[in-house]
């Protein structure tokens, strides 16, 4: 019984998903035995769309599926008032419910066979560091991913906290404007929930001291006074060069190389602007106008991904129907940008397309799992930011790390943005003076991410630390919940 295995319990969503499965890989990689459990659907959902790795990387991971109840999640309405995505609080409700009675049989599974079973989930699913610390063996631990950025944290410390961000001048809002009552009543519950049986371990935060160092010497000191370390070890996606192709006789069976990255072979270096709006949101009929409107008056070479929202299950059989409701303007448009531009209505496989050497700066929701997949290949971005800790990563991108330009304010989200100010934006960021300084930042901030990655690197020996962490014969005592 000297063996150690990881689970992992991802929260059901693209960033979040993806995410966690990252750090798996990173951690089986280095030896550790891996589980990776959550919902089927979401299992599926991660395996499809994990970019930058090999299949056979894949192949070491343990996928166990968490068998919940069927759950009714209404599907995505672009004209709601709120941005903030209304299926997650049905697909949340039936996890919290259903997920931790068939973690718990996993976890008492390997625990009778294994020396350790460490638990790394999630943040918003607490529940699984309730299952580690109820083995009876008391072998159990478990750590918190954190999958936002920790200046975010910062905020959350008052006195001190608030003082260092305004010393970079960030002004921190808490989230509940930019997310659901529910959303943020449920997200208190499960911390409640942590703390309640937290005795050691810590938290792993997918960022770097490149991006966000000062912030992580202040989150890291508070934590330290509970006993708990901050592990840093981003980025967990995958550094890939800009002729990246996984060679299949080294690495075995591999996916289709996607069309896109055929066309982007076939641009000019530092060309092309990268849209996409992520996973969780959806824009007006009348948005999608004024920003086609936009590419197109602004004669700049683009790859724009126009597709609505995930639904809880993206292998439902409707799932792809949003499409149809761009047909018309995707016929008119496509004629009109054709040799200038494409269009992708399904998945994209954006972390390729960001490392592409012709992807000059990525137009974006500034989701936290986008902001470092940009920031780690040199990439600047125009900031549409939408909702939960977006509005907080547009920030800090544009005026912390002067990688970014605002394109729309949170606060504007209820208002359409006219074609003519989401032309000056591009405008700006291609072409303009601004831009080309903006250009120079990212790539800076690119190869320093890089050099964090690196051998000798902190998020490097962060995770080396956490490796040793988790292997050491010593398990640290966690309060029972019982």
């Amino acid at each position: 019984m000297e063996s150690v295995a990881v689970v992992a319990v991802p929260f059901p969503m693209q960033g979040h998903l993806n995410q966690l499965l990252h750090l798996s890989l990173q951690l089986a990689s280095r030896g550790l035995e891996l589980h990776y459990a959550a919902p089927a659907a979401h299992v599926r959902q991660a395996r499809a769309r994990v970019q930058g790795w090999p299949a056979a990387a894949l192949r070491s991971i343990h996928f166990h599926e968490l068998g919940i109840a069927a759950f009714s999640a209404p599907p995505p309405d672009p004209d709601a008032a709120s941005p903030f995505p209304t299926h997650i609080m049905p697909m949340w409700a039936a996890y919290i419910a259903d997920a931790a009675a068939p973690l718990a049989a996993l976890l008492r599974e390997l625990s009778a066979s294994r020396r350790r079973v460490v638990v790394v989930h999630d943040v918003l699913n607490s529940f699984a560091a309730v299952e580690a610390a109820r083995l009876s063996k008391g072998n159990g631990e478990s750590f918190g991913l954190y999958c936002g950025a920790v200046s975010y944290m910062v905020g959350m410390m008052h006195g001190a906290g608030h003082g260092l961000l305004r010393e970079n001048g960030l002004e921190y809002a808490p989230m509940d404007a930019y997310v659901s009552k529910e959303f943020m009543d449920c997200a208190r519950e499960q911390s409640s929930m942590a703390q309640a049986v937290s005795r050691g371990g810590g938290i792993i935060t997918n960022t770097c001291r490149a991006l966000e160092g000062e912030f992580v010497d202040a989150v890291a000191e508070n934590l330290a006074a509970a006993g708990q370390k901050l592990f840093a070890v981003g980025p967990l996606n995958p550094l890939l060069e800009p002729d990246y192709r996984l060679d299949a006789t080294a690495h075995g069976d591999q996916q289709p190389r996607h069309e896109c990255l055929d066309w982007l072979d076939k641009q000019p270096a530092a060309s092309v602007l990268y849209v996409s709006f992520g996973s969780t949101s959806s824009l007006r009929g009348a948005q999608v106008k004024e920003l086609a409107d936009a590419l197109h008056g602004s004669k700049q070479r683009f790859i724009w991904v126009l597709r609505d929202a995930d639904r809880g299950n993206v292998f439902t059989a409707d799932a792809d129907a949003d499409t149809d409701r761009h047909a018309n303007l995707l016929s008119e448009f496509t004629a009109q940008t054709k040799g200038t531009g494409l269009v992708i209505t399904g998945w994209a496989p954006q972390l390729e397309i960001l490392a592409h050497g012709a992807t000059a700066a990525f137009m974006s929701h500034c989701g936290w799992n986008s902001t470092v997949e940009s920031m780690s290949h040199g990439k600047p971005m125009l900031a549409w930011p939408m909702h939960s800790d977006q509005p907080w990563d547009a920030q800090f991108v544009c005026r912390h790390l002067k990688a970014g330009i605002l394109v729309r304010p949170w606060e504007e989200h209820g208002e359409v943005t006219p074609a003519a100010a989401i032309r000056a934006a591009i405008e700006t960021a291609m072409v303009g003076e601004e831009g080309k300084a903006m250009r120079a930042r990212a790539m800076a901030l690119g190869e320093a991410v890089r050099s964090c990655a690196a051998v000798g690197g902190s998020s490097r020996e962060d995770l080396e630390v956490l490796v040793a962490h988790v292997t050491s014969p010593c398990v640290r005592a966690q309060r029972s919940y019982n």
